[in-house]
């Protein structure tokens, strides 16, 4: 994509945004934030039977970059399992949204996936922590008990 078509591809998601706005029933709720420059994005995600995304939508306020990345993050990983979303390249994702445009900005690029990534990772390991079954161990006696 030249340098024109990467305007026009991030500015049509800065004032087209996608799947915008809160989710119900939401299995990742995660806001993330850059200080350099004041942007907010909530990342809601919701997995189905299959652990694919079935719902992916964001929330929040931020500069152009972030916001259109945002919008287009939800767009790419609709359908994806958390282990696709966990190995998404931060590289590639700049690469798809015009490097030369955001690679000065790259926190505020990265910063709905980054936020993603991570909701999706704690999903994950509460997910395993409620399949494992660990005894749980009295203060008192330091054995093994009944329970969890």
């Amino acid at each position: 994509m030249d340098r024109q078509e990467a305007i026009e591809f991030l500015m049509d998601h800065y004032e087209n945004p996608r799947n915008y706005g809160a989710l119900e029933h939401a299995d990742v709720s995660l806001c993330g934030g850059n200080p350099g420059c004041a942007d907010i994005i909530t990342m809601h995600a919701r997995f189905d039977q299959d652990g694919k995304l079935e719902a992916v939508k964001w929330e929040g306020e931020g500069c152009t970059i972030s916001s259109a990345a945002a919008s287009y993050v939800t767009e790419i990983t609709q359908g994806m399992t958390a282990d696709e979303v966990e190995k998404m390249s931060f590289e590639d994702l700049m690469e798809q949204l015009g490097r030369e445009l955001v690679m000065t900005r790259p926190t505020c690029a990265t910063l709905a996936l980054g936020t993603l990534k991570k909701g999706v990772y704690e999903y994950q390991m509460h997910q395993k922590a409620e399949k494992a079954h660990y005894p749980a161990v009295s203060r008192d006696s330091g054995k093994a008990s009944k329970g969890r």
